[in-house]
């Protein structure tokens, strides 16, 4: 389900109505999308990871509470930044949630401005996660397009080995080499070895990456 626009949207999970009225009127009076959901089990029916945005969540629900969704969603391996909030939180329910990848947890009742302040650290957040997913799936596509024969050149490259000793490694002529990497260059879209060595690096590849 996409957003008007395609506008980032703060997810507000909390069973309490006057809560999630409270806090839509002040989300969108930052100029800011919401949707509020009255149970956990409601917010991952209607979820779509394809829309960008945060969660901010209630601890103490009931039905499914706070730390309950929050596991799930860390197993489902869905990366929506969260920030917890409650009315009853103590220190090893913090750290658990922050361990399980909450940006903040904010004991009720909390300052607007420090509310609205996280929310758009977690938006900034989730954007930079969704720019980084989509280089990485454009390199693992790239990178698909390569031959057996070059992705070994490429590995060896990234590894710091020149044209000569890669030859010399892998029983082949320094022209066939060229070849290769030219290939590599052209497959991968990138202009020099330098730019190739640090895509590369990034993305994890080399001798045992990925």
């Amino acid at each position: 389900m996409a957003d008007r626009g395609g506008r980032p949207v703060v997810f507000v999970v909390d069973d309490d109505e006057g809560v999630r009225k409270a806090l839509s009127l002040l989300i969108r009076s930052a100029g800011l999308e919401v949707r509020t959901f009255d149970s956990a089990e409601a917010f991952l029916e209607d979820y779509s990871p394809g829309v960008a945005g945060c969660l901010v969540l209630d601890v103490k629900m009931t039905g499914m509470d706070g730390m309950t969704l929050q596991e799930e969603l860390w197993n489902r391996g869905l990366d929506i930044p969260v920030i917890m909030m409650t009315g009853h939180g103590d220190v090893p329910m913090a750290v658990k949630a922050v361990q399980r990848g909450a940006i903040d947890f904010l004991q009720k009742p909390f300052d607007d401005q420090a509310l609205l302040e996280r929310i758009h650290q977690a938006l900034a957040l989730d954007a930079r996660r969704r720019v980084e997913a989509g280089e990485r799936a454009l390199w693992a596509a790239r990178l698909a397009r390569l031959s057996a024969r070059e992705r070994e050149v490429m590995d060896l490259l990234v590894a710091g080995m020149g044209n000569k000793e890669i030859a010399l490694k892998l029983g082949l002529s320094r022209k066939t080499v060229d070849i290769h990497r030219a290939h590599v260059m052209l497959k991968l879209g990138v202009e020099s070895v330098a730019e190739l060595v640090r895509v590369g690096l990034l993305h994890g590849s080399g001798p045992g990456g990925g």
